[in-house]
């Protein structure tokens, strides 16, 4: 059986465009990549739609595309799986939606919806949020005690696409006669996943006591905000206050809240605030006794009150993944990335699963916390983490490394071209660092993405700064001297895991129906 060292990096955000206009991949100074790409088996694999498990022509995303990287196996994603169950009628009978709606008819409290108001597809989705609300209405809820609390996107959506979101949300809220928008607050705060927690206090605040910005109307305060050259997702907390200037809502005790997320490691952090005996983020002024549900199942323990869709019921529970399949041959595995992405090659790499496996041992390389946004550092960690991963091949501990490098992802996201060129560069060159390594102990290496950014960075239409993720394929290179043949084309992410374990020698488990890209 082989018995090289095995890796595969990952390039986040690093797709491939035609376009030269605007594209950081192209406009940067990456040498290691065009070499590689000139002497070794190169290819393009699919990142979005139906072949990583979303609906039709839908952009791919990090959480998406590392659940089908480790699956081996196309993985149906609980976006698809929830908007089914609402096609079908199951999402109005759904229990936890029913125990957290239903014990408000008889009480004084208030729903309050919280979540990502974008038509985007990474976090949340539209027709979920309003299943919620034709939920609330048909269970008998006063109209006057439902009330959504809209995070704005401008990241996986342009950065003024906000006020069209709640244009269309009012509009419908108005139609169904049922719900209010109590407060408005960029994704920036609402949903940061690093520890930033005085970002999440802000939102906490907004969402509890009514602090921060007051305005008349929803609509009013983000027009405010483009006058004043903020973006959706920078927007402050913002009350949306009544005619005597008081805010609408806010949380209170006997309160239900539901977090329409679909997407667990955003809501994470806000969610700990509003249900952990045992939080020390930041100080609460308020702590009141709610009824909280999640969408699905943000963090294992985590304590909420209900989960309308847990694991078992997205069919998520998937065995036989890569980890498994690796650990189970008695393969030592090492999973590398810097907070931004360390639970991509963890959490969702491992199909949702938050402990290791056997022999599996992680290196967390924390994310620069000295900025507010990486177009300040686009850098970020990555020198950290080659130097870390190179270490660590030369240490001949493990039989496999699984490493990501985010910049040109969460780079891209910023809109910020010249910054996500340098962290284009960046990653090339840290690249060019951990294949040497690999080489110097007579390794393989494949190397991909999980989806595109920083190849569009300008809508091409409007001309705006493009922040989210695209369509595009992306590169797909293994530097394996001892294999000179072509690739298959036509591959999608769920093709890496059969590919990673045949380089092993491991056998491939029935479970997977990916393939093995290496035409031999």
């Amino acid at each position: 059986m082989p018995d090289r060292f095995t890796s595969l990096i990952i390039l986040d955000g690093w797709g491939l465009n035609p376009n030269k206009d605007h594209n950081a991949v192209s406009i940067a100074d990456t040498p290691t990549m065009d070499r590689i790409t000139q002497d070794y088996p190169s290819a393009t694999l699919r990142t979005s739609g139906r072949n990583v498990g979303l609906p039709d022509r839908l952009m791919g995303n990090s959480e998406v595309g590392h659940m089908n990287l480790g699956a081996g196996r196309v993985v149906t994603q609980a976006m698809t799986q929830i908007e089914d169950s609402i096609n079908d009628g199951s999402f109005r009978t759904n229990d936890a939606l029913l125990k957290a709606v239903d014990r408000l008819v008889d009480l004084d409290g208030n729903l309050h919806l919280f979540g990502l108001v974008s038509n985007g597809g990474v976090h949340s989705w539209p027709t979920h949020y309003q299943g919620i609300f034709e939920v609330a209405k048909a269970r008998g809820v006063s109209p006057d005690r439902v009330f959504i609390h809209a995070f704005l996107d401008g990241r996986d959506t342009p950065p003024q696409s906000g006020i069209d979101r709640l244009k269309e949300l009012t509009a419908f809220l108005d139609q169904l006669g049922t719900g209010k928008i109590a407060s408005i607050c960029g994704r920036y705060y609402a949903m940061d996943r690093d520890q930033r927690w005085e970002r999440t206090q802000r939102a906490y605040d907004l969402l509890t006591e009514g602090k921060g910005e007051r305005s008349a109307s929803a609509l009013e305060a983000i027009e405010t905000s483009y006058a004043g050259g903020t973006t959706d997702e920078f927007l402050e907390p913002c009350a949306i206050v009544d005619n005597t200037g008081n805010p609408v809502a806010t949380v209170g005790d006997g309160d239900s809240v539901i977090f329409f997320n679909f997407r667990g490691d955003r809501p994470r952090q806000l969610t700990r605030a509003f249900t952990d005996d045992r939080f020390t983020g930041f100080e609460r002024a308020v702590r009141p006794d709610v009824h909280y549900t999640s969408l699905t199942r943000y963090e294992e323990g985590l304590p909420v009150d209900g989960i309308a869709f847990p694991p078992e019921a997205l069919s998520q529970d998937m065995p036989r993944i890569f980890g498994e399949t690796a650990s189970s041959a008695g393969k030592r595995q090492l999973r590398i990335a810097e907070t931004e992405k360390y639970a991509h090659v963890t959490f969702f790499f491992n199909g949702l699963r938050e402990e290791p496996y056997q022999g599996e041992d992680r290196i967390l390389v924390p994310s620069p916390k000295d900025v507010p946004t990486y177009d300040h550092k686009p850098e970020m960690s990555a020198p950290e983490i080659a130097n870390r991963l190179s270490d660590a091949i030369r240490a001949g501990e493990h039989d496999v490394a699984i490493c990501n490098f985010a910049n040109p992802d969460m780079v891209g996201h910023t809109g910020i071209l010249d910054a996500a060129v340098q962290a284009v560069t960046t990653v090339d060159r840290c690249l060019a660092q951990v294949l040497k390594a690999v080489g110097d102990v007579g390794g393989v290496a494949i190397v991909t993405a999980d989806h595109g950014n920083a190849e569009q960075m300008i809508h091409y239409e409007t001309a705006e700064p493009h922040t989210a993720h695209t369509t595009n394929e992306v590169p797909l290179i293994l530097v394996d001297p001892d294999h000179q043949s072509d690739l298959r084309e036509g591959g999608a992410l769920c093709d890496i895991a059969p590919t990673l374990l045949g380089l092993m020698g491991v056998d491939l488990p029935a479970e997977m129906n990916g393939r093995d890209l290496r035409l031999t």
